[in-house]
């Protein structure tokens, strides 16, 4: 590993929240966007997804044994399992809802998914990552950046605690504020993309391509593990 530290730390976390559950003033309305932010965006949206496991000079994607979350709550322990399946057979999702642990009330903290991964695959290679600046700094970006080349390089996923407001929704997203966890399984260099495994389900596909702007804009206030 290199001297520079990946530690830090996040928060809670839970998924496919019901809108009717939600009082409205939990509720985010959508505001416009700068159009170079969006048609970026939508470049990455419409990228074509590659075999996983494809690499070029500037591509690099991992194999994954793709599961969606089994309940409404437990996107912390699929995007865990997700995670541990590029290098282990991993567990189930109730092995791992056990272990974090998860209620209902889903996973409270990025750290939990940290201990987990790293006790199931014998390393203390992941570490947490807070990202408590919104917007996050020019160093917190630099330092997201360099974990997923690292990590995505060396055939460790990220998995990352994210708030997307509905102004700021990967694809597919409900228009509201969705709390959840989905794990990052790829990047291109040559656009600065990266590839997401997400077990929501809200999407019409498993996998997906965001900007890395747009990752580093969802974690906040929260973090991630790398």
């Amino acid at each position: 590993m290199t001297p520079w530290t990946k530690s830090k730390a996040a928060l809670c976390g839970l998924a496919l929240i019901a809108a009717a559950a939600l009082p409205l003033s939990t509720l985010s309305t959508a505001t416009a966007q700068p159009a170079q932010t969006v048609d970026a965006a939508h470049a990455a949206a419409v990228k074509p997804v590659p075999t996983l496991g494809y690499s070029t000079q500037t591509v690099k994607t991992l194999n994954i044994d793709f599961q969606y979350q089994q309940t409404g709550y437990w996107c912390g322990p699929a995007a865990t399992r997700i995670a541990l399946s590029a290098r282990i057979a991993p567990p189930s999702q109730q092995q791992l809802a056990n272990e974090l642990p998860t209620t209902t009330n889903g996973t409270d903290w990025i750290g939990q998914v940290t201990r987990v991964l790293n006790n199931h695959l014998g390393t203390g290679w992941y570490e947490t990552k807070e990202m408590p600046n919104d917007p996050p700094t020019q160093a917190q970006r630099d330092l997201l950046w360099r974990d997923v080349v690292l990590d995505i390089d060396n055939n460790y996923p990220i998995v990352a605690n994210i708030v997307a407001p509905a102004n700021n929704h990967p694809p597919g997203y409900p228009n509201y504020t969705i709390y959840h966890y989905f794990t990052v399984i790829g990047y291109d260099d040559s656009d600065q993309t990266v590839l997401i495994a997400d077990p929501a389900g809200f999407a019409p596909t498993a996998t997906y391509w965001l900007t890395f702007n747009q990752l580093a804009t969802l974690i906040p206030p929260k973090g991630y593990s790398a």
